[in-house]
């Protein structure tokens, strides 16, 4: 089923926008990778996607019964997040947040919700430290628990290793794989081709557009030309 349509999707901050004519779809359960030069309009794609930004054209349809609340959003983490004086435990059970409403607390369910997530990440032992004490493997684990929490079908990440080693980085790709896996649908922008291997399909940003498979786009010319220049 798809969960997830664009159709001529004009992006930016003001006419005529960093991209136009983006049209493509996600189903239940797929991992797009979203690839692309500097500057083709990627994190404003994905802003676009989460809701944070209103398309200058076009449509986004979701799936009957979904909402942008519904997603879990990992975005590129600044300064300012690294720093932030909370405990691990706080900000993954942050990501319950939506389900609050008026309610000043929250529920057992959410916080073995909460739990559950940091023990697949292998985050549980570090619940009592303030995050910014953390490394930045480690605080990435902790933001991706978070956006775990939010969601139950949509994943959306915007270059969630950057800065990372190469061990931490395929760890945490390890992770939201095993996600998509058991039956999470992944949206993700990344520079590393090394994450298209987890992907079921591909979308370019660039001169030369490009929606399809994994498969298709590493044959494609835009893909070959991508390969070459990293």
């Amino acid at each position: 089923m798809v969960c997830l349509q664009c159709d001529n999707l004009t992006i930016g901050y003001e006419q005529p926008g960093i991209a136009q004519g983006i049209s493509f779809s996600v189903n239940d359960g797929e991992y797009l990778c979203v690839l692309g030069e500097n500057g083709a309009g990627k994190s404003t794609l994905i802003k676009t996607l989460v809701g944070l930004r209103k398309p200058l054209a076009g449509t986004i349809t979701l799936k009957k019964g979904f909402s942008t609340a519904q997603i879990g959003y990992l975005p590129q983490q600044t300064r300012v997040q690294k720093d932030f004086p909370a405990t691990v435990e706080e900000i993954v059970l942050s990501g319950c947040q939506s389900r609050l409403g008026f309610r000043p607390f929250y529920r057992a369910a959410e916080k073995q919700q909460a739990r559950a997530v940091m023990e697949k990440l292998s985050i549980l032992p570090i619940a009592h430290r303030s995050f910014r004490e953390l490394s930045g493997g480690q605080q990435q684990r902790v933001l991706l628990a978070r956006a775990m929490c939010a969601t139950e079908s949509m994943l959306v990440l915007d270059e969630p290793v950057a800065g990372l080693d190469p061990k931490v980085t395929e760890e945490l790709y390890a992770s939201i794989a095993e996600y998509n896996r058991q039956g999470l649908t992944v949206i993700m922008i990344t520079h590393d081709m090394s994450a298209v291997k987890y992907a079921t399909h591909v979308l370019f940003m660039g001169t030369n557009r490009f929606f399809g498979t994994k498969e298709a786009f590493l044959q494609s010319e835009q893909g070959k030309h991508f390969t070459e220049k990293l």
